[in-house]
């Protein structure tokens, strides 16, 4: 071997390092130049510094997120809030109203409209919404919402079901009367049918009313009030047709009654019609002579004349009357009757 050869390589090694270098380069580095005292400190504080930034923009960032997570909740949970009681006031100001409306005797059970105002006297919660700053303060707040959320609900279903029982109370309670009135009405439609018989002037008046009996008859025991309302209604309206008939007839037969009995009168003063005057029917007595003079005038069927005479007599002396076949012995009056009152 060549001998430089060996030389150049072993310059070319890498030198070892000591435990003595490591110490010099502790203290000043290989070139023996030494670091300051207070790097290490410095080190080790904006280190510490880092870790406190890096924890407070951790728990900033955590606490951000916090917030956000309780804000969303809480903004559901005031959703949640505002649906129930919009579903609430919508039953408290629309059925709930109307139904607080019908009375004890409208309804056949009264025992629900008890019901339905005790339900009616319940207290809504007030809302107070998500006005909390902090995520503590956010939950606290949603969980007071859904309290007042699950109020809502309860309170709109009892308050549902009470409408209801009233609803369906008063409905009970106006088909019963229905089927009551039309009852009443059928009896009175059937005694009127068989008490008009040959009364009415138009028969078919009687027509319609059996008709509407049928049809009534039909209806009374069903479930629908309307139906029965209708059916009474129309059976009244020919209860009515029939006892305007039953009139219409009855002023008809007085009408025709007292122009029969006109027209007789005028018949009877016709057969006895004539005229008839009278003078001169005093008669006197001067003492034992008797004067007097009798003038009949008129017409009659049988014609018109004249009588008169005077005459004296002594004592008594009969005088001629009106037709000269009777006398009076004192002073009489002849009425025109031809009667002689002595």
């Amino acid at each position: 071997m060549n001998p430089e050869n060996e030389i150049d390589k072993t310059e070319a090694l890498e030198p070892v390092e000591t435990a003595a270098a490591n110490v010099a380069e502790a203290r000043g580095g290989v070139d023996g130049r030494k670091r300051p005292k207070w790097l290490l400190p410095l080190i080790a504080v904006v280190c510490a510094v880092v870790l406190v930034v890096a924890g407070v923009v951790g728990w900033n960032m955590y606490r951000g997120a916090k917030l956000a997570e309780a804000k969303e909740a809480c903004a559901t949970a005031a959703d949640g809030v505002r649906s129930q009681a919009n579903e609430y006031n919508a039953l408290l100001n629309g059925d709930a109203a109307d139904a607080a409306a019908v009375k004890a005797e409208q309804v056949k059970d009264s025992k629900t409209v008890e019901s339905l105002g005790k339900e009616l006297k319940a207290s809504a919660p007030e809302y107070e919404g998500c006005v909390a700053e902090d995520a503590k303060g956010l939950d606290a707040a949603t969980v007071k919402l859904g309290e007042q959320a699950d109020w809502y609900k309860t309170h709109e279903q009892s308050l549902s079901k009470a409408v209801k029982a009233v609803t369906e109370s008063k409905a009970a309670k106006t088909l019963e009367t229905a089927k009551t009135n039309l009852t009443a009405k059928l009896d009175e439609a059937a005694k009127l049918l068989t008490d008009s018989d040959g009364k009415v002037q138009d028969n078919t008046t009687r027509e319609t009313l059996t008709n509407a009996i049928d049809a009534a008859t039909r209806l009374k025991d069903a479930n629908d009030a309307t139906k029965i309302d209708k059916a009474r209604k129309t059976l009244e309206d020919a209860i009515n047709g029939v006892n305007a008939s039953v009139q219409a007839k009855t002023d008809a037969d007085a009408q025709a009654a007292a122009a029969a009995a006109a027209a007789a009168q005028v018949q009877a003063q016709s057969t006895y019609s004539g005229g008839s005057s009278y003078s001169g029917n005093t008669y006197r007595r001067t003492g034992g002579s008797t004067s007097g003079s009798n003038t009949y005038r008129g017409t009659t069927s049988g014609g018109s004349g004249s009588n008169s005479g005077s005459g004296s007599t002594g004592g008594s002396t009969t005088r001629p009357n009106l037709n000269g076949a009777y006398g009076c012995t004192e002073d009489c009056y002849v009425p025109p009757n031809n009667l002689i009152q002595h």
